[in-house]
């Protein structure tokens, strides 16, 4: 596969990507309260839910305002690093699923910490029931550069059960499946992860070279 050909795909990818993630951001940001929730498609178990987080994948979190920044910075270096690794997979001819599956990947993880970045600046606060959120407020934005929260939506409780207290962790009560609130962006990377690993295959050794296995 040709390099120009290449990119063109992993941009096309990461940009249709981020363009879908951010627009059902915002759009849940200005048009929804937090905590509220509507079915999608009619269906009790598939719902758009708004929570905010502070930036870790499915909800979860990270200790505090130093936490936070610290793991805003960590993700910046990160998606970085991703890049200089998918510029070196371009340029060693990987194949197009991997080269795919990789820019999913760096397209979810950039889409979370440009909620991390600008969010926090350009949004008002939306607190529970308190009204939604407005784009550009007059008094400024509720949090500084790197301090914003990353928006969740996506919320799918398939099913409850009521496991008995000898069950590890979630033993003793109601445990409710799948639990997690996420975006576009997470679901981008849980896909891209598991798409890299069922399709990614090593490059075999050159004609006349021993494989690993034979050095």
């Amino acid at each position: 596969m040709k390099k120009r050909t290449a990119w063109l795909i992993a941009l096309g990818t990461m940009i249709a990507l981020l363009v879908i993630d951010q627009s059902s951001k915002i759009w849940v940001k200005t048009h929804m309260e937090m905590g509220e929730e509507f079915p999608m498609f009619g269906l009790e178990w598939a719902r758009i839910h708004f929570v905010e987080n502070e930036g870790m994948a499915f909800g979860m979190s990270f200790g505090g305002a130093t936490g936070k920044l610290l793991l805003s910075l960590f993700r910046i270096v990160a998606v970085s690093f991703l890049f200089f690794l998918l510029y070196r997979m371009i340029d060693a001819g990987e194949r197009l699923t991997a080269v795919m599956s990789f820019s999913m990947i760096l397209a979810g993880a950039s889409g979370n910490i440009l909620d991390s970045m600008f969010y926090g600046l350009i949004f008002s606060a939306s607190p529970y029931h308190g009204g939604v959120a407005e784009l550009f407020p007059d008094g400024g934005g509720y949090a500084p550069f790197l301090m914003g929260k990353v928006v969740d939506m996506f919320y799918f409780p398939l099913f409850t059960v009521d496991l008995p207290a000898w069950v590890p962790i979630w033993g003793g009560g109601p445990f409710e499946f799948f639990r997690p609130v996420f975006n576009v962006a997470d679901a981008s990377i849980f896909c891209g992860i598991c798409a890299f690993l069922l399709f990614y295959k090593k490059p075999k050794p050159a004609s006349g070279e021993p494989s690993a296995s034979e050095s």
